[in-house]
């Protein structure tokens, strides 16, 4: 077998271009928290390791108007956490970020790798699709903005084609009396993946809520948007009948399997449970509490 061949890209063209050409043999290399883990234990075996770690791009976090930001690809959980108005707007996405890993792997960790890893249990992902978050995807045919809930297509599998790189995270303008929280379960408290992670994010208007977003995570073969969650929470006080309802409704949307970290039952039952609990975190701090 040849060796992994390196190259350094400077801009995001020569990235797509040496990706394009090596037709599917080729790993973009950011943070590497888990590309070479699985280089190093032969899960992954590509011909060509492309690094972009120092394109500008990748490595920006940019409010582009009031409250609506643009985060890189390659950029780490620890400068994320540095920036205080995404932290004040989005404190569920950077819960689940610092689930990670180690306070080491954090300064290498990025919400782009942790998305392109692929993997239905990553901390991330139920959180960034309760945000609306959208994936900016740069190609051979140019740029393209694709909604995270269909980001992935299967366990460890991304729409990701050949010559095509997650350029960016772009968030949705943050509304005033908004908030959103993500809790996992899992059977250790550091060092671990999820067992069942769910993301939530609300607005509330005069006690009223006006928009909603319910994501779950490690219960199925990708992450999870549950469609009609919002269809009834929206409209009401978010009262303990509703968060039942919606409770049911997680249950329900969810396809786990049986391994040594979580029966079916299990996680299904938790999913419930944490979808009651983030909600009324959420909701608390829009209250500020």
């Amino acid at each position: 077998m040849s060796e992994t061949q390196y190259i350094a890209a400077k801009t995001i063209d020569e990235a797509v271009n040496a990706h394009s050409k090596a037709n599917g043999s080729a790993r973009f290399l950011a943070g590497g928290t888990d590309l070479l883990v699985q280089i190093k234990s032969g899960i992954k075996k590509p011909n060509l390791v492309i690094d972009v770690k120092k394109i500008v791009e990748l490595n920006s976090i940019e409010e582009i108007s009031e409250n609506e930001f643009i985060i890189g690809a390659s950029v780490s959980g620890a400068n994320l956490n540095r920036n205080k108005k995404f932290a004040s707007l989005w404190p569920g996405v950077l819960e689940a970020f610092r689930l990670i890993g180690s306070e080491q792997i954090q300064g290498r960790a990025s919400l782009g790798g942790n998305l392109c890893n692929g993997s239905p249990a990553g901390d991330s992902v139920p959180a960034l699709i309760a945000a609306g978050c959208k994936a900016i995807i740069a190609g051979p045919e140019g740029r393209k903005e694709l909604p995270i809930e269909e980001f992935h297509t299967g366990p460890g599998k991304t729409i990701l084609k050949n010559g095509e790189m997650l350029v960016s995270l772009k968030f949705p303008k943050r509304e005033t009396n908004s908030s959103d929280a993500y809790l996992r379960m899992t059977p250790r408290t550091e060092m671990d993946i999820a067992v069942v992670g769910c993301g939530v994010n609300i607005t509330m208007n005069n006690n009223k809520c006006t928009s909603a977003r319910v994501s779950l995570g490690a219960v199925a073969p990708t992450p999870l948007l549950i469609k009609n969650a919002s269809e009834i929470m929206v409209g009401t006080d978010l009262n303990s009948e509703i968060l039942d309802k919606v409770s049911r409704l997680c249950m329900d949307a969810c396809n786990p399997i049986n391994d040594k970290r979580g029966t079916i039952e299990y996680r299904t039952k938790v999913a419930g449970v944490l979808f009651k609990r983030a909600t009324l975190i959420a909701i608390d701090r829009i209250k500020g509490n």
